[in-house]
């Protein structure tokens, strides 16, 4: 096409147009959602590709006819608690209250299974966990001086959900051995001499999105010192803890002595994505000017009363039975499905080192961490990792990955690739591996 004809395509679609995107939300034209349609639509082009993209549970564990078996376990539950058929009724198809129906068992779950005391009026029942992330970064981020810290890599529902809401946000690098209170104490300093408030800092402190780290845990003890020291809360998202193997580390929340910590939960990893169930934990006591006081949770409500009114009785319904299966341990329910992660990730790593041997990953420059649980690992290479890269891993090795870049944002990750284990069997590990290698070293010579 001319520039002529390029310039009266563009004249004919203005003369069109109804709206303009320069006159809509910012956010809108955020990289990030850019980013992430791209993802889908090369994982769409190239259907035939093995993806190492989504990070998304393995689905050779759902049972269609368990949805079933889990509802009336509940509605049983009701009726064993003396509740009549008028409110068993109102509890499957009227909307319910703003902060949820199954506030009680998410207590004694995250008592029993996490460590996690709190009352049940301190939990706040979410459309998924990004919507407890939205309301919680509304409630506490009110003005333009105040600032979101996050640590950098960082899952980019945190970062999509400030950009929406016109929020600050200042990213704390993680060194190659993880995340370092030093580094964000002095984040806090810089923006505090800026004249801005640093209101909280965001962070997934258990195997990671998307770098697949674990926060030590005298790096736990010294954050919540200095959250105490600093003024200011740290919103703790942690979805992988009960797919992984192991004993896993404390949370946040259950080391929290001075309610410095939000906990962001979720069980679309643990129980039943398709649910979208999630919950903040939000015991902070917030007083007003008049003398009253309420917690923190009874805010978020009234926030959630003006986005999704109430979270679907039937998921929470659904959720409560498998909670009631597992006498409120998830953990029990997830046996089977940590082990498959962890052998995946095994998988994963035996086959790095089958293809890149110590002699080849030196002189390539290649390099990988190796998580301890999770969905994810990051893969340094030898060149810039874009979305020309992506493209032609798929079109022409058959293999899709995501770009670190993504993640990162103030900029960094550039020669990084995100790898995700989670949703492929064993035999697509090996030859997805095999495929991504072939690209690596193709594309680590300069061929392209």
């Amino acid at each position: 096409m001319s520039r002529t004809e390029s310039a009266g395509t563009a004249a004919a679609v203005t003369a069109s147009a109804d709206l303009f995107q320069d006159e809509l939300h910012a956010s809108v034209c955020d990289p990030v959602l850019d980013t992430m349609n791209f993802l889908n639509e090369v994982t769409h082009r190239y259907p035939h590709a093995i993806s190492f993209a989504p990070g998304r549970p393995y689905d050779g564990f759902f049972d269609t006819e368990q949805i079933f078996v889990h509802m009336r376990r509940y509605l049983d539950h009701l009726v064993e608690t003396g509740c009549s058929s008028g409110e068993i009724r109102d509890a499957l198809f009227q909307y319910g209250p703003t902060s949820g129906r199954i506030r009680d068992l998410i207590a004694d779950s995250l008592l029993k299974d996490e460590g996690i005391d709190v009352p049940p009026e301190s939990i706040v029942v979410t459309v998924g966990c990004q919507e407890a992330m939205f309301l919680t970064l509304r409630a506490l981020i009110p003005g333009p001086d105040d600032v979101l810290l996050v640590s950098s890599p960082c899952y980019v529902g945190i970062t999509g959900a400030a950009g929406l809401l016109d929020i600050g946000l200042t990213a704390v690098a993680e060194r190659p051995d993880g995340f370092s209170c030093d580094d964000l104490e002095t984040a806090l300093l810089v923006e505090r001499d800026r004249g801005r408030r640093p209101r909280a800092f965001y962070v997934v402190p258990d195997h990671s999105n998307p770098s697949g780290t674990t926060m030590p845990l005298r790096t736990r003890h010294e954050l919540l010192d200095l959250a105490a020291r600093h003024d200011f809360l740290i919103l703790e998202d942690s979805p992988y803890r009960l797919v992984s193997p192991g004993r896993q580390l404390p949370t946040l929340k259950s080391l929290d002595r001075e309610r410095r910590v939000v906990h962001l939960g979720s069980y679309s990893k643990t129980l039943f994505p398709g649910a979208r169930l999630g919950f903040a934990v939000a015991d902070q006591i917030v007083a007003d000017r008049r003398g009253g006081s309420g917690l923190l949770a009874d805010e978020l409500a009234k926030i959630k009363s003006m986005v999704t009114v109430n979270t679907s009785p039937l998921s929470q319904a659904v959720v409560a039975g498998m909670l009631l299966a597992s006498d409120g341990r998830p953990s029990q329910l997830n046996t089977e499905t940590s082990a498959h992660y962890e052998q995946a990730m095994h998988a994963t790593l035996r086959r790095l080192d089958a293809c890149f041997p110590d002699d080849v990953r030196a002189g390539l420059g290649v390099r990988w961490n190796t998580p301890s649980g999770g969905f994810f690992l990051a893969v340094d290479v030898p060149f810039t990792a874009d979305n020309a890269a992506l493209t032609r891993s798929a079109e022409e090795f058959g293999v899709i990955w995501t770009p670190m870049s993504y993640f990162y944002p103030q900029g960094g990750g550039e020669r990084t690739l995100r790898l995700s284990v989670s949703y492929l069997t064993q035999a697509d590990i090996a030859e997805g591996i095999d495929r991504l290698a072939g690209f690596i070293t193709d594309q680590a010579a300069g061929s392209h």
